[in-house]
């Protein structure tokens, strides 16, 4: 039962984000409904799809995992270094810098990199179909990106290496949260240490 909820929370938490890399078809609904409720809809269909798909994936390793494959030890080390650029990528996404300006996607590069960790460290049935559509949306929305004609958002101003600098202390800061207290307090699976 997890599995199912979790499957459907993934697909309409990543369905309606492949929804904007349809342009004519995100550009259609925004003329439709109006710019407000788009992103009122697009806010809530998320929500609810993230929700569903942790609930399910708590559920689902409650119940029991299904393991596909062993992976080394060594994985879940490698997993642990690649996850701390993944999420200092994510916030030079917010706080623009010579890194954002360099990779141009850096939130796509950082998921990318987190759901590669997960993959690496995780060889059960739920993880491979959790991550593996992660980064398998990701993939997909970076080559959009490729073939995008208009600009998407509004022009964030890009920084210089300060932006950087406090873009890797609060990556930092929020590896150490998340590691500390998320993966251990709420999903169960201690990282540090482990």
């Amino acid at each position: 039962m997890g599995l199912l909820v979790m499957i459907a929370g993934l697909v309409l938490s990543l369905g309606v984000h492949l929804v904007v890399t349809r342009r004519e078809f995100r550009a259609r609904l925004i003329s439709s409904y109006g710019e407000g409720p788009y992103k009122i809809g697009f806010s809530l269909i998320s929500a609810v799809g993230v929700a569903l798909t942790l609930w399910g994936f708590l559920s689902y390793r409650a119940t029991g995992v299904i393991d596909v494959w062993y992976p080394p030890r060594v994985m879940k080390h490698i997993a642990e270094a690649l996850i701390l650029p993944s999420i200092i990528l994510v916030v030079a996404s917010y706080i623009r810098g010579r890194i954002y300006a360099k990779l141009k996607h850096p939130m796509l590069v950082g998921i990318k990199l987190w759901a590669t960790a997960h993959l690496l460290a995780n060889g059960d049935l739920g993880s491979i179909i959790l991550f593996g559509s992660i980064l398998a949306w990701a993939v997909i929305d970076r080559i959009s990106l490729k073939h995008r004609s208009d600009p998407g958002g509004l022009p964030i101003p890009v920084g210089g290496v300060r932006n950087d600098v406090i873009a890797i202390v609060v990556g930092i800061v929020v590896y150490v949260a998340i590691g500390a207290l998320f993966h251990p307090f709420v999903l169960g699976v201690p990282v540090f240490g482990a």
